[in-house]
């Protein structure tokens, strides 16, 4: 896709993999068991939709690098708890695999499109002055 076609962040691939990803998480786990709903449905859910709301965030502060970028950092790691919301989901699809409440095989696609995600945004954070708006 051709940067001028861009007009939104639901155009950019990361943010549409994210929020793709962020929605069969929230179908999947559906199906975890009742006692699971304040631990790990709500962490997973919580955790995938963050990456989400940040990268719309960041996208509102492109006119300065710094807000941009440190926005988009918070997609990384997470502001309070300096922990990765990428890799936090990642941790809540392996506890799931484990718990035997996802499929190997679904728990195998999300934590690979949540690596295609990181990837994207640590390109975007590497090489932030393409999408920033200019003076």
């Amino acid at each position: 896709m051709n940067k001028q076609a861009i007009k939104d962040h639901k155009d950019l691939e990361v943010y549409k993999m994210a929020f793709d990803t962020a929605m069969r998480i929230f179908e999947l786990s559906k199906s975890f068991p009742i006692e699971e709903r304040y631990l790990l449905t709500d962490q997973i859910r919580r955790s995938s939709r963050s990456v989400c709301a940040n990268f719309a965030e960041a996208w509102r502060k492109r006119r300065y690098q710094a807000a941009f970028v440190a926005k988009l950092n918070n997609c990384v790691r997470g502001a309070c708890r300096r922990q990765a919301e990428s890799a936090e989901t990642q941790t809540w699809i392996e506890f799931a695999v484990k718990c035997n409440y996802l499929n190997v095989e679904s728990g195998r696609e999300l934590y690979g499109a949540y690596n295609r995600i990181l990837g994207g945004l640590v390109n975007m954070i590497n090489n932030p002055s393409p999408w920033l708006i200019k003076h």
